[in-house]
């Protein structure tokens, strides 16, 4: 086994996890986590809004 079968099976090792991390990222099942995630910034958590409470001082 030289270094060429090496990089050989990092490659195909690669690819595999690649195309598993598409498949779940495309999968059926991940698209309500998705969506849910996506529509966080617009959820309202408190009741006197983003401006009344500064996130760092001047």
């Amino acid at each position: 086994m030289d270094i060429n079968d090496l990089r050989s099976i990092t490659t195909v090792v690669g690819l595999l996890c690649f195309l598993g991390i598409v498949g779940w990222a495309y999968g059926r099942g991940s698209k309500k986590g998705f969506e849910e995630a996506a529509n966080l910034p617009f959820a309202e958590h408190d009741d006197q809004g983003a401006a009344s409470t500064p996130s760092h001082p001047r």
